[in-house]
């Protein structure tokens, strides 16, 4: 499990005399010298043991657009280091000197080196970052001192593939942006009630009924080279696999495992909450476990999500066979069902040398044992906290990207109700300063969460994404605390996301269904 916050404390880039570079998220200690560094096509890389790995993200991202082939040399003046000795930078920090005739990156663990790339990538101009070659251009960085660690360790998005689904591709770029901004986490949704995205080899239904409405499925060899991409960037992906609610594309592949195996269901059409939940018998149990590994196969990530939300217990209170589980089992009555069941399922988990991760709607909802994501209310963070438990902050009013950016006529549809600015995003305070010392500890780190529900294309989910995922890098990594500093940062890093070809226009899209989250 990731420590909780690391980090000396913020005090701010030092600029000097000249203009800081707008880097997001802001470094923690930042200092300007005079001059550039120059690379051309001469410029080699020197990379110590371990930092093969960092050397080749670094030609691979340049390439595209400089040319430059950055080989491996013995004497490179582009200096990457790996130094466990480097404690004081954590598990993800790393320093930086750029010189006029050296560039010296050092971290204390690989993920720093790979941080450390991402900021060069942002100190060149920003043409550097597009994939268009442009033969002739200078490349240079500004010379400069950095100190940089992130304050959380868990800065993630989540993004829902199972409502529409999202070609491949566009989740590999999805974490190329991630990890420019040094977010770390991709929360991949890949269950519920509209869709079933991951195969299961012992139940191929799953995604040959479940997969069909609002998309197709993914291949394991697919989601493994995701995994694999992503890894190369500093990203783990943590999958998602809903229960005992949000199941209904599983039951309409195999209705045994609901509460009236008889009845046939089809794959939810609609949006919001369904009724229909799993069942609480063995079969159901094993076939949760079956997935389960699976998935443990695909994704080594240490946190694995299973759902937990939004459960009606109404079918549990209908079903005498429910009725009679809980009776057997002792805990008083169908509703206390929901935490039995996450109980099992956590349980093996913990023996996989997992840690069970689940959406908490009430803060002690979850068994104590399970990291607790909150998006309802603050109050259940601290509650999950102060029974002991891990906490990642998702609070909907202001992570929720889903939401419209503004009330502008313009903007495509969206979850009705509210709008999520990208000041909002920006506010979301991961570790209240009201909280005790001890719950405020327990606090991972936070994410944003895309539900696509109104997102039927890749260009609609990355408008809706950026800037405000750079709000929330800035956050999570730095502190946030500067919306002035931010903003005068954005105005210029918004050349970086054009270059990337970020859509900065909302895409033309037609209105679906109201969902009810």
């Amino acid at each position: 499990m990731p420590a909780p916050r690391t980090g000396p404390p913020r005090t701010g880039p030092r600029t000097g005399s000249r203009t800081a570079p707008a880097l997001i998220p802001r470094p923690t200690q930042l200092t300007m010298t005079a001059g550039e560094f120059v690379l051309d096509g001469r410029t080699g890389i020197r990379a110590g043991r371990g930092a093969e790995p960092a050397a080749a993200l670094l030609r691979t991202h340049l390439a595209p657009a400089t040319g430059l082939p950055l080989p491996l040399a013995p004497d490179g003046r582009v200096v990457l280091a790996l130094d466990p000795q480097l404690t004081g930078l954590g598990a993800e920090g790393y320093g930086l000197t750029v010189g006029t005739d050296a560039v010296l990156l050092r971290a204390g663990r690989p993920a720093g080196l790979l941080h450390g790339i991402q900021t060069l990538r942002q100190l060149l101009p920003p043409a550097a970052l597009s994939g268009t070659p442009a033969p002739g251009a200078h490349w240079s960085l500004p010379c400069v001192q950095i100190t940089d660690v992130p304050r959380f360790p868990w800065r993630g998005a989540m993004l829902d593939v199972a409502r529409h689904f999202l070609p491949v591709a566009f989740l590999r770029r999805f974490v190329d942006l991630l990890a420019l901004h040094k977010l770390n986490v991709l929360h991949l949704h890949l269950t519920d009630d509209q869709g079933w995205r991951m195969p299961v080899a012992a139940y191929p239904r799953l995604t040959e009924v479940g997969g069909l409405p609002h998309g197709g499925a993914y291949t394991r060899a697919e989601l493994a080279a995701l995994v694999a991409h992503a890894a190369d960037r500093g990203v783990t992906v943590v999958p998602e696999i809903e229960m005992p609610g949000h199941v209904r594309a599983a039951l309409a592949a195999y209705p045994h495992l609901g509460n009236r195996p008889s009845r046939r269901l089809d794959v939810w059409r609609q949006w919001g909450v369904c009724e229909n939940v799993l069942g609480v018998h063995d079969e159901v149990l094993d076939f949760c476990r079956t997935v389960l590994d699976d998935v443990l196969d695909v994704f080594p990530s240490r946190h694995v999500h299973i759902g937990g939300e939004e459960c009606p217990t109404t079918e549990w209170h209908a079903s005498p066979a429910a009725r009679l589980r809980a009776e057997q089992e002792g805990i008083g009555g169908p509703e206390a069902l929901h935490g039995w069941f996450m109980g099992r399922i956590g349980a093996h988990l913990h023996e996989r040398g997992r840690q069970p991760l689940g959406w908490t709607e009430t803060g002690v909802d979850l068994p104590s044992s399970f990291t607790a994501m909150m998006w309802r209310d603050e109050a259940h963070a601290l509650a999950a906290a102060r029974r002991g438990q891990h906490v990642i902050m998702a609070p909907y009013r202001s992570t929720y990207l889903d939401y419209p950016q503004s009330a502008d006529a313009g903007e495509p549809p969206g979850q009705p109700g509210a709008v999520v600015d990208l000041r909002a995003v920006y506010a979301t305070e991961p570790a209240p300063a009201h909280w005790e010392a001890e719950a405020a500890d327990r606090v991972l780190g936070t994410q944003a969460q895309l539900w696509t529900e109104y997102v039927t294309t890749a260009e609609h989910a990355e408008y809706l994404a950026f800037p405000r995922l750079c709000a929330l890098a800035d956050t999570a990594w730095s502190g946030g605390g500067d919306w002035t500093g931010f903003s005068a940062r954005l105005h210029h890093h918004r050349a970086r996301l054009g270059a990337l070809g970020v859509p900065s226009r909302p895409p033309t899209t037609t209105p679906s269904e109201r969902k009810s989250r």
